[in-house]
């Protein structure tokens, strides 16, 4: 719930007062001026604000436009990410032309994006109703189900949207992931070099729309990003293998000795910047 700061003046003492009243005014202002100093105080800690809920900001959809004006109006919307009003003119143009698998996909990435998880899987289970082979809506409620830790289900959900269609590196990126977080690191390299060699920069590229892996702890985060430096060296990429590399080292990845023995990093090892890297003092970044 937003905050509602309370703002109280009070005046100067009145003459006349005795003893025990001038005590009791005494020991209010000291009361009083230590509460005015909390405010001051609190902006030197770490604190967390609830900000406000989405506002509409736009006008509503007009009464007479078509259901293709009203998509497109919806698609600015999102990509200017005002979601909330990209829901309504999506809707708006579901009522003219129910049944439309992609405007009710668009709608649940929104939804997802806003974190409205529960509405964005029954907009996810709509499109797939109405269009047993949109693979978005298979790969997005598999996004879902990730965010729940359901991650079985989610590794269904992007298996089907890969059966429907294996050419999207998105699609391989989670469900590596999807079992990256079930800790099965082979099957996670497997899907995550299939992204690569689609998409050779989508690790290092971020989507408003995309996911990322989700980790328990920054020991995870280091054998993620050791996993990612294994990966882009096996496919030949050595400056993202050297990048992945240098932040799996800084993370204090545990096994990071490994990277002596592994197969995958055997170029890279004759690489002067390899070398360089294995020398360099590094901090340890720790939470």
């Amino acid at each position: 719930m937003p905050n509602h700061p309370e703002t109280v003046k009070f005046g100067r003492f009145g003459r006349g007062l005795d003893m025990f009243s001038c005590i009791r005014v005494s020991v209010l202002a000291v009361l009083l001026a230590a509460l005015f100093a909390l405010p001051s105080q609190a902006q030197n800690s770490e604190q967390l604000e609830v900000g406000p809920p989405p506002q509409h900001r736009v006008d509503p959809p007009a009464a007479g436009a078509t259901p293709q004006q009203l998509e497109q109006r919806g698609d600015e919307l999102k990509e200017e990410k005002n979601f909330l009003d990209a829901i309504d003119y999506y809707q708006a143009s579901l009522k003219t032309a129910p049944g439309n698998a992609s405007v009710f996909n668009k709608i649940g990435v929104c939804q997802l994006l806003l974190q409205r998880y529960k509405e964005a899987r029954n907009s996810f289970e709509h499109a797939i109703k109405a269009d047993h082979n949109h693979a978005d809506a298979y790969n997005n409620l598999g996004v879902v189900y990730y965010w729940g830790r359901s991650y079985g289900a989610a590794i269904r959900q992007y298996q089907k949207a890969i059966k429907l269609k294996n050419d999207a590196a998105s699609y391989y990126s989670n469900l590596g992931h999807a079992y990256f977080s079930k800790k099965e690191f082979e099957k996670a390299i497997q899907n995550y070099a299939k992204a690569v060699k689609l998409d050779p920069d989508i690790f290092n590229r971020s989507s408003h729309a995309g996911v990322q892996v989700k980790l328990a702890s920054p020991e995870d985060q280091a054998h993620y990003d050791y996993v990612l430096a294994k990966l882009y060296a096996r496919t030949g990429i050595p400056d993202l293998s050297l990048h992945y590399l240098k932040k799996a080292k800084e993370e204090g990845y545990r096994d990071f000795k490994d990277v002596y023995k592994d197969s995958e990093f055997a170029a890279l090892r004759k690489d002067p910047r390899f070398a360089a890297l294995m020398a360099a003092k590094t901090t340890v970044i720790s939470d």
